[in-house]
């Protein structure tokens, strides 16, 4: 009986194994949201750092979050680095594009407690006397995350980050 139960164990790992193999190995989370406000108040909350903090979900996880500001103050060469407690970890972004009123593009790199390196996307369309933004985060996939992924969707444990801040931002803006 124990030999059954070890090699059912077995089998089921290295399905595992050979699931994860076959799963994408780049990723996109994306949600939006539409505003009652000008493009251009929106985009002023995303194209300078120093303002995330009205807004951004990972801002208020660690009352003592170290920031770094360089590079521009706003726009393309904007840089933004954090180091903080295991919530929010430690990382770098910098602004990579910046189309005013429409679009942002921006370098997200973090170094704890994991690494890796994704590209966010902003994207503001008018609709009507509203404002639809879109988040996008995408990026590389390493086998580990794909394993992860089969018990874990990046989807759902990202996109509700997204969903608040968008909120936010939604709050600030429309105020």
């Amino acid at each position: 009986m124990f030999k059954i139960i070890v090699l059912v164990v077995i089998a089921a790992i290295a399905a595992a194994l050979v699931a994860a193999a076959f799963r994408p190995d780049s990723f996109r989370v994306e949600r939006s949201i539409r505003i009652k406000a000008s493009a251009e108040k929106i985009y002023a909350y995303l194209d300078d750092f120093h303002r995330w903090t009205a807004w951004s979900p990972w801002e208020k996880l660690d009352p003592a979050l170290a920031r770094e500001y360089s590079g521009s103050t706003s726009g393309k060469g904007a840089i933004y680095a954090w180091q903080g407690n295991n919530k929010v970890g430690q990382g770098r972004m910098e602004i990579i594009e910046s189309v005013p009123h429409s679009r942002l593009a921006i370098k997200l790199d973090f170094l704890k407690p994991f690494e890796a390196h994704n590209t966010a996307e902003f994207t503001l369309k008018p609709v009507g006397d509203e404002i639809a933004l879109n988040w996008a985060m995408s990026g590389p996939q390493p086998y580990l995350f794909r394993l992860m992924g089969l018990f874990v969707s990046m989807d759902k444990m990202v996109g509700k980050d997204f969903e608040a801040g968008l909120a936010a931002l939604k709050a600030s803006a429309e105020s």
